[in-house]
């Protein structure tokens, strides 16, 4: 193996074939791939950022806000636990048995009738009040398990769609390619439903209409922008698994996953340096964008409108930069990327505890520049883990990805519930302690940032699995 200079990984041994051209990224399949990304803005844009869990979280729509906050805390907390038990043989089962594609869909597919069912969650429902906010609460944490498999075998194709010179940059067009239909997507919400008083059809936030048949949108926004990838990039087996057929029990993939970590430490233990960083990191970027929105209405006091504005304008300056970064990662290579995004958004998000008195402009400087730096983070963690991988494993190593990040996935709500908690001591009584949830969200940040500092991508490197 050989280490090429100009970037920091070292050049895969085993190179899948029919890969394009070494320089090539704009492509038939790479643009089918990107499509995924696209409509994924759907449940995380519109689901879990800046619409849905703003519309669980307003003050007396359900409850008060700090409660709504709390149990949306929770309620993330025990999806992320879920996660962490079930995730860890998704990608590997999917991959060995050559069902990539497929277990993609059907994951997929099962958020996508997950995001339409929010159009059931109304204040006026007959579960009441509080019991709609939980049957949301239970419909959102449900869309994250799915969503996060669907990950795994979608995160696994990347490696066979680039090749190293390109892959930063193809990882960048995916990201970014979400951000922007992002943009689209809550763009025609916000003048179809969000904005007017009587939006088209007729329809008008009386018990939360606008809000429920905005989710409905974007649940065929998903179901049909993911086709392409489903169409395209076909499945792949694992030459020499012994269980390429036949059924293979739970307690076997357990089994066979702890042989991946076994090899892992053994031949690469950067790898699993890097596993464990990430995982905090990007549990906190999940938690900026999870929360993110959540404190803009309910601390700096954007109206629900305002929100969606501020989310157009976030996702242009993340589409924006994590294009831009995906050139810097091919570059520089994706460690760097990842440092520089995490000192900036801690910084970032201490200045919005600092000046939460400010008012909204604080909140616009602020947090555009937190959200600047979410998306590299994001595809320069996903390239880097990508240029490593042996072919033919990328499942089961993405989904180690998965495993790791979503069994520290409860930190983000945890924390963020936890700081609310102690900052209601430091505030007087009858005054909002929600902006004390960012502190939570910077801390697991910068652990991320001291334990990803050591992480050597020369020595992460991995040529094959010694079964």
């Amino acid at each position: 193996m050989t280490i090429d200079p100009r970037h920091e990984h070292v050049q895969p041994n085993a190179v899948p074939k029919k890969r394009p051209a070494r320089n090539q990224v704009f492509n038939k399949t790479v643009l089918a791939w990107s499509l995924w990304d696209w409509g994924s803005a759907a449940f995380n844009a519109v689901a879990t950022t800046f619409v849905f869990s703003v519309y669980l979280t307003t003050d007396g729509l359900f409850t008060d806000k700090d409660s709504a906050s709390s149990a949306l805390g929770i309620g993330l907390t025990v999806a992320g636990i879920a996660i962490a038990l079930m995730a860890p043989i998704t990608g590997q089962r999917a991959d060995r048995k050559g069902r990539g594609t497929l277990w993609l869909g059907i994951n997929t597919y099962l958020v996508v009738v997950l995001t339409a069912a929010m159009f059931f969650v109304r204040p006026e429902s007959p579960l009441g009040p509080v019991g709609a906010l939980w049957l949301g609460i239970a419909l959102l944490g449900l869309g994250n398990v799915f969503f996060e498999f669907a990950s795994v075998n979608y995160n696994a194709m990347l490696g066979r769609i680039s090749t190293p010179e390109t892959m930063g940059r193809v990882s960048g067009l995916g990201w970014g390619s979400g951000y922007v239909g992002g943009i689209v997507l809550l763009l025609i919400l916000f003048v179809g439903f969000i904005q007017p008083e009587v939006g088209w059809f007729g329809v008008t936030s009386t018990d939360g209409l606008n809000i429920r048949v905005a989710m409905v949108v974007a649940a065929l926004w998903f179901g049909l922008s993911a086709l392409p990838v489903l169409l395209t990039v076909r499945g792949r087996k694992v030459a020499g698994s012994e269980f390429e057929t036949g059924r293979e029990s739970i307690i076997t993939s357990y089994k066979l996953l702890w042989g991946t970590v076994k090899r892992l430490w053994k031949e690469a233990p950067h790898t699993v340096f890097f596993l464990l960083a990430s995982a905090v990191f990007r549990d906190g970027l999940a938690g900026v964008f999870t929360f993110g929105a959540v404190i803009g209405r309910g601390t700096f006091g954007f109206s629900a409108g305002e929100v969606l504005i501020f989310g157009v304008a976030a996702n242009v300056v993340a589409g924006i930069a994590t294009i831009a970064f995906g050139a810097l990662d091919d570059k520089l290579g994706p460690k760097r990327v990842i440092i520089i995004s995490l000192v900036s958004m801690v910084l970032s998000g201490l200045a919005v505890f600092i000046f939460h008195d400010g008012g909204p402009i604080m909140f616009w400087i602020f947090g555009l520049i937190l959200c600047v730096f979410v998306g590299p983070a994001q595809s320069a963690s996903r390239s880097f883990l990508a240029r490593v991988i042996p072919a033919g494993r990328e499942g089961e190593v993405f989904g180690l990805y998965a495993t790791t990040g979503r069994a520290v996935s409860f930190l983000a709500p945890m924390l963020f519930t936890v700081s609310i908690t102690v900052g209601k001591i430091f505030t007087p009584a009858g005054e909002s302690a929600q902006h004390w949830g960012i502190l939570g969200i910077a801390l697991i940040l910068l652990l991320g940032l001291v334990m990803m500092l050591p992480v050597k991508a020369e020595k992460a490197h991995l040529d094959s699995f010694n079964d």
